[in-house]
């Protein structure tokens, strides 16, 4: 099927009827549907939380089947509408090199500081100058496209030293691990408390070549502290998360993760909570060193004495 295109349903609804919408769809089209809201953040802790309206939409194949199956998808959206008012689907061709790839599109290499270089997994390197972090973005735990990560990958490049293990606290999609790998660590311990995370960061130490120099594992400072792992503290430690769980990460011991002389850096951290999270690491012994800032976020750099 390799000329195979695909009818695109789509149908944009207030967030109550999104799922009814979503199970009609599910029934009819291939490959599962989409569900695209507006998104805003109530408080720094807010993962997102979903406003407005609400795009809801599915593939059908087009082979001799489609017209019928067009049919059955309208009169079962038929049906939904007497019980509430829908709009009319609309329908757009969709070539399948499109559907499957477009999304590839919006991912490009990304130079970070002087040394290192973001890649999409699937391209292939052509400045050889950098040293490459390779990251599947469908992984989505860390791709290298946000303000935080990129201030983190700065201040790795920095604070990396040779032949040194790493701590990476709430470690995603492991880039943050692997970067330091790449800059001349000598281990990293990736811990986190999603067992999906640490699938996603297995999966890229594979891609870079760097699985025997990581370990991973799921847990927090607690654990790392138990000596559930090889290592319980590191010359560089790194946390890339959100300002008020860095604050609460600080009071349940993470600067004692770090060696004497050595680094945290932390990040995640819009600018008006930078003061914050400064004072917990310092309440905790650390010494500020120095900050980074893209728009409206953050990155720290704290050192133990």
């Amino acid at each position: 099927m390799a000329d195979a295109k695909w009818l695109q349903v789509s149908l944009t609804v207030d967030g109550e009827l999104a799922e009814a919408v979503s199970e009609v769809l599910d029934r009819f089209t291939s490959g599962g549907v989409v569900v695209e809201s507006n998104v805003k953040y109530n408080s720094a802790e807010d993962e997102g939380t979903p406003y407005g309206p609400v795009k809801v939409y599915g593939y059908l194949v087009i082979d001799e089947q489609v017209e019928e199956n067009r049919r059955k998808l309208e009169e079962a959206l038929w049906h939904l509408s007497a019980i509430r008012e829908l709009p009319a689907p609309q329908y757009t061709e969709i070539a399948d090199e499109n559907w499957m790839n477009a999304w590839k599109d919006h991912y490009h290499p990304i130079p970070i500081g002087e040394k290192l270089l973001v890649l999409p997994a699937w391209v292939k390197q052509q400045d050889m100058s950098r040293v490459a972090v390779k990251i599947d973005p469908s992984m989505a735990f860390g791709t290298g496209t946000h303000p935080s990560t990129q201030l983190c990958l700065e201040l790795i490049e920095t604070y990396t030293r040779s032949d040194k293990a790493v701590i990476d606290v709430g470690c995603g999609s492991g880039i943050l691990s692997i970067a330091a790998l790449k800059l001349g660590a000598s281990h990293a311990l990736s811990v986190d408390i999603d067992a999906a995370a640490v699938k996603s960061t297995r999966e890229n130490s594979q891609v870079n070549g760097v699985e025997d120099l990581i370990e991973t594992g799921l847990g927090s400072i607690a654990e790392v502290k138990a000596g559930n792992f090889s290592i319980r503290h590191a010359p560089l430690v790194l946390a890339n998360i959100l300002a008020p769980v860095l604050i609460r990460l600080f009071d349940a011991g993470m600067a004692d993760l770090v060696e004497p002389g050595g680094t945290i850096v932390v990040a995640g951290i819009l600018a008006e909570q930078a003061d914050g999270v400064r004072a917990a690491g310092e309440s905790h012994g650390l010494h500020y060193v120095e900050q980074r800032q893209v728009g409206d976020w953050v990155a720290l750099a704290l050192q133990k004495p």
